[in-house]
């Protein structure tokens, strides 16, 4: 919902404070520039001070900068307020971390397709609100009104237990351990029997949770990773076993950024295009909102079907397979939006762009973690952001 934002309220903006092009797109360069900063900060929270704190931080950065943009008095202060709250969205895949860190690797792939959901989720309902809400009341409402799920996930930090994992790594397994058991009372399973083994000891084979391409690891038994900084696990995926894995990674994650971001700038902008070549004879103004907003949600409904169709082949013909097959769809729908086409033919494009792009970013989402160890885990999620 908070990326959506940056389809709508761009040109309300500039109109109510008579904006240059320039200030009206500095908008959009500071909140990515916000969402950098956050990648490392939160996950060196993360790492350092636990996942649970972590997830704590970025609920009320972002909840908090998101309720008081909403009441911004000008411009520099609605720039410098979503800038703060995307440092605090930045921190978005340490809940990737959290949440993949207690599910078993052979149930990643459908739960990875299932998380992912609720970010499509949160762009159709975006759109909706849009729909509703911009025509009426303004951008300021759709800004308090988006900022109801942040301020939801600081109200549930109560129920957010910390990662089993990360307690392991740093050598409290009795923690770990009584998180385990509450597990598995939920679950009406009985824990395995055995001695819980901190990381501190080894780093297993098994940590590596590798399902494909476990032979660019190499793991090495018995290193010490309690002690291991940010910053030391930012070299480790630079070792001579991870660096070609990263370096691909870094490609494929820049081109899914830079592909879906401007999926969604682009929707309103050449819904605007449309709108203003017809709009002597055909559309009034009103029409013209309309029509962007009918656009956006209906490119939204475009990631139900990728993310329906990235479940589908993604456990068939292997990750890697996937992101091929589905980037390469995504890239012949683009090619048509180089010139200027019929509106039913650019929305078709813009669906059908958008729908593989959301497939090949959930695919690659699942298929990093499970290439690197839980040392560098969380380092390599926060990584991923910086290619934004």
């Amino acid at each position: 919902m908070e990326v959506m934002i940056l389809s709508f309220i761009g040109p309300s903006v500039r109109s109510e404070w008579n904006l240059s092009s320039t200030e009206e797109t500095l908008i959009t360069t500071v909140v990515f520039a916000g969402m950098l900063i956050g990648a490392y900060s939160w996950g060196f929270v993360s790492d350092n001070f636990g996942r649970r704190k972590g997830l704590l931080s970025i609920a009320i950065v972002t909840s908090g900068a998101s309720v008081f943009s909403a009441f911004s008095p000008n411009y520099i202060s609605l720039a410098i307020l979503r800038c703060i709250g995307r440092i605090g969205l930045g921190g978005g895949p340490t809940y990737n971390s959290w949440f993949l860190e207690f599910v078993p690797a052979p149930s990643r792939g459908i739960w990875m397709v299932i998380f992912a959901t609720f970010w499509t989720v949160g762009t159709i309902v975006e759109a909706s609100l849009a729909w509703i809400i911009m025509p009426h009341y303004g951008w300021r409402w759709l800004l308090a009104i988006s900022s109801i799920p942040a301020l939801a996930a600081l109200m549930f930090y109560e129920l957010v237990p910390e990662s089993p994992r990360y307690l392991c790594l740093k050598g409290q397994t009795k923690e770990a351990y009584d998180i385990l058991k509450r597990a598995s009372v939920v679950n009406q399973s009985q824990l395995p029997p055995g001695i819980l083994l901190s990381d501190q000891i080894t780093c297993s084979d098994e940590d590596l949770d590798t399902m494909e391409d476990a032979r660019l690891l190499s793991p090495k038994r018995n290193k010490r990773i309690a002690s291991k900084s940010s910053f030391s696990s930012l070299w480790m995926l630079c070792s001579p076993n991870l660096i070609k894995t990263t370096f691909l990674l870094w490609i494929v994650f820049f081109g899914n950024s830079f592909s879906y971001y401007g999926i969604i700038l682009l929707t309103s902008k050449l819904s605007n295009r449309h709108s203003l070549c017809t709009s002597f004879t055909l559309l009034t103004v009103n029409n013209s909102e309309d029509s962007t907003y009918r656009d956006v949600f209906v490119t939204s409904l475009a990631e139900v079907s990728g993310l329906v169709f990235s479940a589908f082949i993604v456990d068939r013909i292997g990750r890697k397979h996937s992101m091929e097959l589905i980037f390469f769809i995504g890239f012949i729908f683009l090619l048509p939006l180089l010139s200027l086409q019929s509106e039913i033919f650019t929305m078709v494009s813009l669906f059908g762009s958008r729908m593989f792009i959301i497939g090949t970013f959930t695919v690659v989402n699942i298929y990093a973690p499970e290439i690197y160890p839980t040392a560098v885990r969380a380092t390599r999620c926060r990584n991923r952001e910086l290619r934004g």
